[in-house]
């Protein structure tokens, strides 16, 4: 059996909310790294702020599934992963990712934190789809997650704006069977 928890450059992990607000505080603060992972407006928050928010979310939303980015090399924190579970019934979730420490950009990291969450989403959580969104203009997030399996499945034409530059937003999923027939081929 495959470690649920553990890649080959990361592992999924559980961090405390004191040591999560010390890192998202860093974080927010790199604009390019905010932009790349949210649609909302940059906003600063204060480590107190931040802690807090993630204090009264931990274990109440029993459809939310969040981990840490820990590096397998030296247990660096580097990012967050969830899985939000749209349906249970329907056995639909949304995933999300953000790698906050630059220097793990475009090394996969991310790639194969993904592989992990999706992993976790099809052999734990017995779902059948994964999906996710993005920005158009985050090309290395694209091809990270056509890498892990996941299928273009629309397009929001100006969805969003930056700089007063529309951009649009993308869909993409990946289903248990396509995910199931990767794993027959390796």
């Amino acid at each position: 059996m495959k470690d649920i928890y553990r890649g080959s450059l990361v592992r999924l992990a559980n961090d405390s909310p004191e040591i999560m607000a010390k890192a998202f505080v860093k974080w927010d603060r790199d604009t390019e790294q905010h932009r790349l992972a949210d649609s909302d407006p940059a906003m600063l928050f204060s480590e107190k702020k931040i802690k807090d928010f993630i204090e009264k979310r931990a274990g109440k939303n029993p459809q939310a599934f969040p981990f840490s980015i820990r590096t397998l090399a030296d247990d660096k924190l580097i990012g967050g992963v969830s899985l939000w579970v749209n349906s249970w019934t329907h056995a639909d979730t949304w995933v999300g990712i953000s790698i906050g420490e630059r220097e793990y950009w475009g090394k996969g990291y991310g790639t194969d934190a993904m592989r992990l969450i999706v992993q976790y989403g099809f052999i734990e959580l017995n779902l059948r789809r994964v999906s996710l969104g993005l920005h158009a203009y985050n090309e290395r997030a694209l091809k990270s997650y056509e890498k892990v399996g996941f299928k273009m499945e629309g397009r929001m034409r100006g969805e969003g704006l930056r700089d007063g530059v529309r951009f649009d937003s993308l869909w993409m999923g990946i289903l248990r069977e396509e995910w199931l027939a990767q794993q027959e081929a390796k």
